[in-house]
Parts: structure tokens; C-alpha cells; sequence
């Protein structure tokens, strides 16, 4: 299956516009016949190519520690241990992490000096269990709001269908 992005002007559209891109072109690219690791990696493209963010990724729960999955960005942490750091703290608590400015959250994990802000949402199979999470980093402070934190579960939701 192929499908080119346009070349779009993404600094002219609004973030609403920029969510309702992303989740029009995401439901075009899942593709059902590859495994997860294509599709996410897809995924991650999409959201680097239409936010422009610093670092977009997944990590993925194996053996009560978060592994790096597919990503777009500079080279990542490839193992986040339960509870730590934000990826680590939004996987114990289940729930979406919205951090402004990442020197201030106790125990944040600096992969690059250059992340200033953070969200990290939780990623659930069909089951109801933690598969991972999604991290995306901001090198502008408080770059992340509800906007965010409400399109970014939106699109996690979406992943269900393709997790195993």
C-alpha cells in the first residue's frame, strides 16, 4: 500500500486542523496486512511530518521494563524502567502525562538536552492491558495542552485495532 503526504504548509494550519489531518491520514495508512511495527513506525512518521515535533515514538512494555519501538527523532533511551522518568511514571499511573517543562518533573530522564517539554500517553491492546506508550517530546517549553492530550488519545485509542 502506498500513500504520499502532500507537501502542505503545516505552520498555516491550526492545531485543530493539524489533529484532523492526522487522524484522516492515519485511518488511510493502517494497514491491517503488516504487522505493528509497520504501522507504527508509519505512525510516528505522520505525526513528526505534520507537527514538526522534536521526537515522536513508542515504547513498548516487555519484561516489566518500556523497550524502544519505532521512532522518529534523534537516537532514544532504549530501555525506561517501570515508574521512572515520565514515559515510566505514565505507564505505572495509566494515565496521560502533560509536562510543560521536563526539568522540572522529579526523576525526568534526559535522552536529549534539547527536549523541553513532554507528553506521554498509555497505549492499551483490545484487552485492556498496558502495551506501551506513545512519547512525544517538544523542544519549546509548554508546547503541549488538553488540545493535545485529547487528539494524542484519540490516535492511541486508534492503535487497539492493530496491537496485539
Amino acid at each position: 500500500m502506498s500513500h504520499e503526504i502532500p507537501s502542505i504548509e503545516w505552520n498555516q494550519l491550526s492545531k485543530a486542523e493539524k489533529y484532523q489531518y492526522l487522524h484522516s491520514n492515519w485511518n488511510a495508512l493502517i494497514d491491517n496486512h503488516v504487522d505493528e511495527i509497520a504501522n507504527l513506525a508509519n505512525g510516528a512518521a505522520l505525526m513528526k511530518d505534520i507537527f514538526g515535533w522534536w521526537w515522536v515514538g513508542f515504547y513498548r512494555v516487555m519484561n516489566e521494563e518500556l523497550v524502544l519501538g519505532p521512532f522518529q527523532g534523534p537516537v532514544a533511551c532504549t530501555r525506561i524502567g517501570k515508574g521512572k522518568g515520565v514515559c515510566g511514571a505514565s505507564w505505572i499511573e495509566s494515565k496521560t502525562l502533560v509536562v510543560p517543562n521536563v526539568d522540572e518533573f522529579p526523576g525526568h530522564i534526559a535522552c536529549s538536552s534539547k527536549s523541553k517539554s513532554e507528553i506521554v500517553v498509555p497505549i492499551y491492546k483490545r484487552t485492556g492491558e498496558i502495551w506501551g506508550v506513545l512519547d512525544v517530546d517538544s523542544e519549546y517549553l509548554d508546547d503541549f495542552n488538553e488540545v493535545d492530550q485529547i487528539e494524542l488519545e484519540k490516535f492511541c485509542r486508534s492503535l487497539e485495532i492493530i496491537l496485539s
